[in-house]
């Protein structure tokens, strides 16, 4: 008998998780010719010659046909300890590393790790989707504490500390932050770890643009600060610092005790991370990082540039600088009258140019634009706009 009796059974935490606005702005986009796109945040560079003549290698040596260790090629952690010891003044070791499916898979086996059905878990706003779904995947809540947007979306460390639960068992957020740009500042790190340990909390942070700050913003690894590398599970990426997108290779480290609850998530999802992907990564740490100051320059300069465009468009947007990413979140002015789903629509649709809405961050009345892409991009984008808006 080929008749279905009724319906799938979905399970609830996925069934109301809504589409990804994302996602469905991409696929839109693919529908219409020649888009200026300012939606992906994802480098538009290829990845540096030297990382995939390293994995062409390991390739032809025949390194790749086998699972690595769950934790990650030894060497491979290794080089991850010097940076961490160098570049983020975390005092690692190894054992203490997990590489990771990109910085997503290693975001959702430190969620598993310490999140248990109905626990809350804070997130400040606007913020990465992603994080908000992995909680939710987790059968937990998350909280989401709106930041400060008119000091350059700082956090409201007060709101966060009066979101404090008996169920909270963690903060997790991204500096620079995704979509904002912004980067937490000493003081605001500071005061975040104390309310951390006042109230027994683990802290999950999304460092993925660690390496692109600027006008003096420098990143600060919270787990470096006194008494906190206990209680912070930091992740990282190489996506973006070596515009390797599409190797899904990350890592994290937390301490010994916290890493091995987080290989219990970690092997069921992934077992372990592409291996050429790891000897790639390997690469990109032992050689030059002459790439990431290329990149970082880029950006700086595109950055500049669509704070340009953007002053041309003062009627119709309001914006903050970004000290850090490669993400702008420039705010619609409210006599539009439209929501950010309807306003990214209709400028796909009517002028070609491909945004995110805000609502998908928690960002109502806001469009996410990245400007890790070419000049002429960001031009070709902004002279459509001023031609739709008729400025």
């Amino acid at each position: 008998m080929n008749e279905l009796i009724g319906q799938p059974v979905i399970s609830k935490r996925v069934s109301e998780i809504p589409k990804s606005a994302i996602h469905e702005m991409t696929r839109l986009s693919k529908q219409i010719e020649d888009v200026a796109f300012l939606s992906w945040a994802k480098p538009t560079s290829d990845t540096p010659e030297h990382i995939k003549q390293a994995a062409s290698s390991a390739i032809l040596e025949g390194k790749v046909g086998g699972y690595s260790e769950p934790g990650g090629l030894i060497q491979l952690r290794e080089a991850v300890v010097k940076k961490l010891n160098k570049y983020n003044k975390i005092d690692a070791s190894p054992q203490e590393v997990v590489v990771t499916v990109g910085a997503i898979e290693g975001l959702a086996a430190a969620i598993m790790s310490v999140v248990d059905p109905g626990d809350e878990v804070i997130i400040p706003v606007p913020g990465y989707s992603t994080h908000i779904r992995q909680v939710q995947l987790a059968s937990g809540k998350p909280v989401c504490v709106p930041t400060i947007e008119q000091e350059g979306f700082k956090l409201d460390l007060d709101k966060i500390e009066n979101s404090i639960t008996e169920k909270t068992r963690a903060i997790m957020y991204s500096d620079p932050n995704n979509p904002t740009g912004s980067v937490y500042s000493l003081d605001e790190l500071t005061h975040l770890a104390e309310i951390a340990k006042k109230h027994n909390l683990i802290v999950i942070t999304d460092e993925a643009y660690e390496y692109f700050t600027y006008d003096n913003s420098p990143h600060l690894s919270i787990a470096s600060l006194p008494g906190m590398k206990d209680r912070v599970i930091s992740v990282f990426t190489f996506t973006k610092t070596y515009a390797m997108t599409g190797w899904r290779i990350g890592y994290l480290h937390a301490v010994t005790d916290l890493v091995n609850q987080i290989k219990k998530a970690h092997i069921p999802m992934a077992i372990c991370a592409p291996v050429v992907s790891q000897y790639a990564a390997l690469a990109a740490l032992n050689n030059s990082q002459e790439c990431v100051d290329i990149f970082r320059n880029h950006y700086l300069k595109t950055r500049n540039l669509m704070c340009e465009r953007l002053d041309k468009l003062t009627d119709i947007f309001s914006y903050i600088r970004p000290a850090g990413s490669y993400l702008m979140f420039p705010k619609i002015r409210g006599e539009r009258g439209e929501d950010s789903i309807s306003f990214a629509k209709n400028l796909l649709n009517q002028a070609g140019v491909s945004t995110t809405p805000g609502i998908a961050f928690q960002g109502e009345s806001h469009l996410r634009m990245s400007f890790c892409v070419p000049e002429q991009m960001i031009n070709k984008a902004f002279d459509r706009m001023e031609k739709y808006f008729k400025i």
